[in-house]
């Protein structure tokens, strides 16, 4: 293989793995949600948290423009027997703000925001909008995880390519995907999710997250697959399947069936 064609092929993986990346985390729960309301003569642009490491409330700004224009906020912890909390939101110089009470890691609150000028009132988002708290991650424990999930990605694309192309180092590539996906997702992963959660597996067999359970479920495809193409390298579908199951776990949003409080199964106070 030419070193110019090798190149091409390398970029290639990497702008699959990042199209992979955009998708997952713009698809997942805890993205932002954003768009714009009509009220009245005023077009308001807003953006509603899903997730924060706020240390105190989060605060969400809603810039109006217009001091006629007040809101409602309603919240109550996700999974509670609360009653729903309303606050009425005055302007502060075309400013509107809204403070969700700060939780414990993987504490969830549902809201909503309605804004009205005395005649007319709008809701933000058609339907509750859920927020999670997490505690802060030291980015020397951040950055290695977050990194070595998406070389991870890039060299199991890199390798399937390989293996369509034909090329000779397929398993090379995909023994270091193998290694990094270990390296991120099982070593620093629960490091990370004990700083973020407090609990460093909620996968299989003691929780249900889907985080921890599909990639601990990838490694071990990965694992399996190196192992038969090393025994016959003419069974180089197993390369393919581990590079499309991985394909296929990365394409699942980030965070879904994550860690969290259910508060009706605490004791009440």
């Amino acid at each position: 293989m030419t070193k110019t064609k090798n190149t091409i092929l390398w970029i290639l993986a990497i702008v699959l793995m990042l199209m992979t990346a955009t998708y997952q985390r713009m698809t997942g729960p805890t993205y932002p949600i954003t768009g714009t309301v009509s009220l009245g003569s005023e077009e308001i642009s807003y953006k509603l948290p899903r997730s924060t490491n706020s240390e105190g409330s989060e605060v969400i700004e809603i810039e109006t423009g217009s001091n006629s224009i007040t809101g409602e906020f309603n919240y109550k912890r996700y999974k509670s027997h609360d009653e729903w909390t309303k606050v009425i939101l005055k302007p502060e110089n075309g400013v509107l703000r809204a403070a969700i009470p700060h939780q414990p890691p993987a504490g969830k609150v549902e809201y909503n925001i309605y804004l009205t000028n005395g005649s007319d009132n709008v809701p933000l988002s058609g339907e509750t909008v859920i927020i999670r708290f997490k505690g802060v991650v030291p980015p020397y424990f951040l950055v290695p995880h977050v990194i070595a999930m998406f070389l991870a990605m890039a060299l199991s694309l890199r390798a399937l390519i390989e293996i369509v192309v034909k090329g000779p180092a397929a398993y090379k590539i995909g023994l270091y995907s193998a290694i990094l996906l270990a390296i991120g997702g099982i070593i620093f992963g629960p490091i990370v999710q004990k700083y973020a959660f407090g609990a460093y597996w909620t996968g299989w067999p003691f929780g249900h997250d889907l985080t921890d359970n599909k990639t601990i479920f990838s490694l071990i495809i990965w694992i399996i697959a190196l192992w038969r193409y090393r025994k016959n390298p003419k069974a180089n579908w197993w390369i393919v399947v581990a590079a499309m199951v991985q394909l296929a776990i990365y394409l699942i949003p980030h965070s879904v069936l994550g860690s969290e409080i259910d508060h009706t199964k605490l004791p009440q106070p």
